[in-house]
């Protein structure tokens, strides 16, 4: 008495067909997507300029809030493309980018709620402990 065997077939309805995996047979690295080297060149010139623009806030001595406001949004903005181009989020699912992108976003709003109170939390400590 022979037990039945199943072959699992690479036919165009399985999932080794399908877009995005390897057909059976071919490596891992095949399977990659390969990203122009061109963008990376251009990813690192809007990067050095960005950088010069940090800098020339410095150059032309903008104090205050707009010398803080710039330097934080030119290093948001060196950040994300950092994030995007180099570490390839730009080519993720949305879930893998709202599970990278949506914790520290959490984390400034909850530190920014407690620069908030921590004024009121100043005030009334000077009021009632002299």
């Amino acid at each position: 008495m022979s037990t039945p065997s199943i072959e699992i077939a690479n036919t165009p309805g399985s999932l080794a067909h399908e877009e995005g995996h390897p057909e059976a047979g071919q490596g891992a690295a095949d399977a990659h997507q390969q990203h122009p080297l061109g963008l990376y060149f251009k990813v690192w010139g809007l990067l050095f300029l960005l950088s010069a623009f940090s800098y020339m806030v410095d150059l032309f001595q903008i104090h205050g809030v707009l010398r803080w406001g710039l330097i934080l949004a030119l290093m948001m903005a060196k950040a994300a493309l950092i994030v995007a181009v180099f570490m390839h989020l730009r080519w993720e699912r949305l879930v893998l980018i709202c599970v990278v992108v949506i914790p520290p976003l959490a984390l400034l709003v909850l530190a920014g709620m407690m620069v908030l109170e921590s004024d009121y939390v100043f005030a009334a400590r000077t009021l009632y402990f002299g």
